[in-house]
C-alpha cells in the first residue's frame, strides 16, 4: 500500500481530530475517523459505479463536506481523481462547457462524481453520455476493505490554471504526493495540536494538497469553508481563526490585501489571532507591503511577526517547493533594480523581493542560464526542479507528455536566484518579462506601483507586454487597472495620469496605453490569479 494511504488510514484509526465544515450558517463536525467510514462506502459504491483500479475519476462539486469523503474514496477503491474547474457568476457557460468536455476526455474519465451546487450540470452529461453519479448517493454504498495501491500509482491529475486554452493536467502519483506532504508536516510540525482553517478552492492545489490531504493525514483539526463565504464576507476568515484557535493557515496574496482592508477596522480586542503559528503567502507573486500590513494590523489582535510564511511552489511539484522558516519573520531581499534587470542581483536599493526559504528535501532546485549552463549566487536564470516530489509529465488532449529533460530536471517557467544562504528568491514568470531599451522588466513592479494609485482596486491591475510589431517600432507595455471609479470621467482621466506618473517615477518607463475597468473586468484563472495575456483583449 502507498505510503499516503498507509497513513490517512492510520490518522482514521487514531486521531481524535476533524473536519469542521458548513460555517457560518450550518456548522457540523466530522472526526477523521467517521470521513474515513464514509469514504469505504464511498469506495464501495465507486466499485458498483463500475470504478477499477487506475481509472480517472472526476469531481465537480464545492461543499468541503462532500469533496473530503469522496478524494479519500476514490483513493481507496485506486482510482485518480481530478477536481474539475468550477463556473462562477461570471463564467461563459458555453465556454466552460466545451472546456469541461475536453478535460474529460483528455484524462480518459469513466465517472463524474456530481455534487452540491452543481446539480445542474446532470443533464448536460446526460445529453453526452458521460457517466455520472450524485456524491451523496454514494455513501450508501457497501463497506469495502481499500484496494491495494502502489508508490507509482497516479493519485492526482491536477488541471493546470494557466491562461491558455489547451488543457492540460499535471501528474501526482502517490510518491510525488507523500513526499511533500511530508516535508510540510516535518517543516510545519503539523500533528493533532494544530488547526488548519482554510477557505481556499479544492480545484486548486494549494486548497486540495495543502489545505485538505495534510490535515487529513497529519491528524490536525480542519475547519474549512466555502471560497463563497470568502468572498461574500472576507472578515470571516480571521474570526474562524479567532474562534477555533487556528495555528496554520494560508492564501494567495490577494487574499491578505483584502483581509487587510477588514481587519482595519476590527476594533481592538474582537480577535484573537495569537495562536497563529503561519500564515503562508504562496500561489502568486509576494508583495512585501502586504504582509507588513497585515503584521501591523494583526499584532492588536496578538498576532506574531514571525507566523508570516512566505512560500513558492507549483502543481509540478504537488504543492511546495521551498518555504521559510517557522522562526523567520518575513525576509527580504533588498537590491539594485538596474543590475536586477541586467541578470544580477546585487544588494542594493531599487527593488524588495522576498525570500521564498530553502527548497523542501524532496525537490533539487538549480537555476540556468538560456543554454543551460549552471548560474551561481545571485545571478538570475531560469528554476529548475528535481526530485521525489517533482511529476514525471502531464496528460494532454495528445496524449502523455514528459515534463522532465534527459537528467531529470523540469523547467517550471519562472526566472529567479539563489542567495549566499541557500534560500530561493523568485523575480517572475519568463513569459511575461518585458524587455525595454535593453531592461528587463518584470510586470510585477509596474502593476505593485500603479497598485499604489489611489481609486485603483488592489491586486486587480495588469501589466500586459506589447510585442514589437507593425503598430510599434520596439516592445512596450500597457497597464490594464480595475477601479469603482470607472464611469467617471474625470476620475479616470485623473487615475491614468496617476498611473502613468507613478510608473515613471518608480521603474522608469513609460506606459504605452492606460486603461481603467469596472470591477470584474480583468480575466483570472479558476483559482484567482490575473491572466496576463487574456487580458490583452481588452486593450
Amino acid at each position: 500500500m502507498s505510503r499516503f494511504i498507509d497513513e490517512v488510514i492510520k490518522t482514521a484509526r487514531t486521531a481524535s481530530t476533524g473536519m469542521v465544515t458548513g460555517e457560518p450558517a450550518a456548522t457540523a463536525r466530522t472526526s477523521w475517523s467517521e470521513l474515513h467510514r464514509t469514504a469505504r462506502r464511498v469506495a464501495g459504491g465507486l466499485v458498483e459505479a463500475g470504478i477499477r483500479p487506475g481509472r480517472a475519476v472526476a469531481v465537480l462539486a464545492g461543499l468541503p463536506v462532500e469533496i473530503a469523503p469522496v478524494a479519500q474514496g476514490i483513493w481507496l477503491a485506486g482510482g485518480s481523481m481530478t477536481m474539475l474547474h468550477q463556473p462562477t457568476p461570471r463564467t461563459d457557460l458555453d465556454a466552460w462547457r466545451h472546456d469541461t468536455l475536453r478535460v474529460l476526455t483528455m484524462i480518459d474519465a469513466r465517472l463524474v462524481v456530481v455534487g452540491a451546487p452543481f446539480e445542474q450540470v446532470v443533464p448536460v452529461l446526460t445529453a453526452y453520455g458521460i457517466k455520472h453519479v450524485i456524491a451523496s448517493e454514494l455513501t450508501a454504498g457497501p463497506d469495502t476493505e481499500p484496494v491495494e495501491v502502489v508508490e507509482d500509482d497516479v493519485a492526482l491529475l491536477q488541471l493546470t490554471s494557466g491562461s491558455t486554452a489547451e488543457p492540460k493536467g499535471v501528474r501526482i502519483t502517490h510518491r510525488n504526493l507523500y513526499a511533500n506532504l511530508a516535508d510540510s508536516r516535518d517543516h510545519l510540525g503539523c500533528d493533532e495540536s494544530g488547526v488548519m482553517v482554510s477557505w481556499l478552492p479544492m480545484f486548486h492545489d494549494m486548497g486540495m494538497v495543502g489545505c485538505l490531504l495534510l490535515p487529513m493525514m497529519t491528524g490536525m483539526e480542519l475547519v474549512s469553508m466555502r471560497p463563497a463565504d470568502f468572498l461574500s464576507r472576507p472578515l470571516l476568515w480571521a474570526e474562524l481563526m479567532s474562534r477555533y484557535h487556528g495555528t496554520i493557515t494560508t492564501a494567495p496574496n490577494f487574499a491578505w490585501a483584502v483581509l487587510n482592508r477588514q481587519l482595519a477596522r476590527v476594533p481592538d480586542g474582537e480577535l484573537d489571532l495569537s495562536a497563529l503559528r503561519v500564515a503562508g503567502n504562496g500561489a502568486e507573486p509576494i508583495d512585501p507591503a502586504t504582509m507588513l500590513r497585515f503584521v501591523q494590523n494583526g499584532a492588536r489582535f496578538g498576532l506574531r511577526p514571525e507566523a508570516v510564511n512566505c512560500c513558492y511552489g507549483a502543481a509540478e511539484s504537488t504543492l511546495v517547493i521551498s518555504m521559510s522558516e517557522m522562526s523567520d519573520a518575513m525576509l527580504v531581499d533588498r537590491v539594485d533594480a538596474a543590475e536586477l534587470e541586467r541578470g544580477r542581483a546585487v544588494p542594493g536599493d531599487g527593488r524588495e523581493i522576498p525570500k521564498l526559504g530553502r527548497p523542501y528535501p524532496s525537490v533539487e532546485v538549480r537555476v540556468v542560464d538560456e543554454d543551460g549552463k549552471l548560474l551561481g549566487e545571485r545571478e538570475v536564470g531560469r528554476i529548475q526542479l528535481r526530485g521525489e516530489s517533482v511529476t514525471d509529465g502531464y496528460v494532454t488532449p495528445g496524449g502523455y507528455q514528459s515534463a522532465r529533460d534527459e537528467a531529470g530536471w523540469l523547467d517550471i517557467g519562472d526566472e529567479g536566484y539563489l542567495v549566499e544562504d541557500g534560500q530561493l528568491v523568485v523575480c517572475g514568470r519568463r513569459k511575461d518579462v518585458i524587455i525595454m531599451g535593453g531592461r528587463n522588466i518584470y510586470p510585477t513592479d509596474i502593476e505593485r506601483a500603479a497598485g499604489g494609485v489611489e481609486g485603483v482596486r488592489e491586486g486587480n491591475v495588469v501589466a500586459v507586454r506589447l510585442m514589437a510589431g507593425e503598430d510599434r517600432a520596439r516592445e512596450s507595455f500597457a497597464v490594464i487597472a480595475e477601479s469603482k471609479l470607472a464611469g467617471d470621467e474625470a476620475a479616470v482621466a485623473a487615475i491614468v495620469k496617476q498611473v502613468t506618473a507613478r510608473v515613471v517615477a518608480e521603474i522608469d518607463v513609460r506606459p504605452a496605453q492606460v486603461r481603467v475597468l469596472p470591477p470584474g473586468s480583468l480575466p483570472k484563472t479558476p483559482s484567482g490569479k490575473l491572466r496576463r495575456n487574456a487580458a490583452r483583449n481588452l486593450l
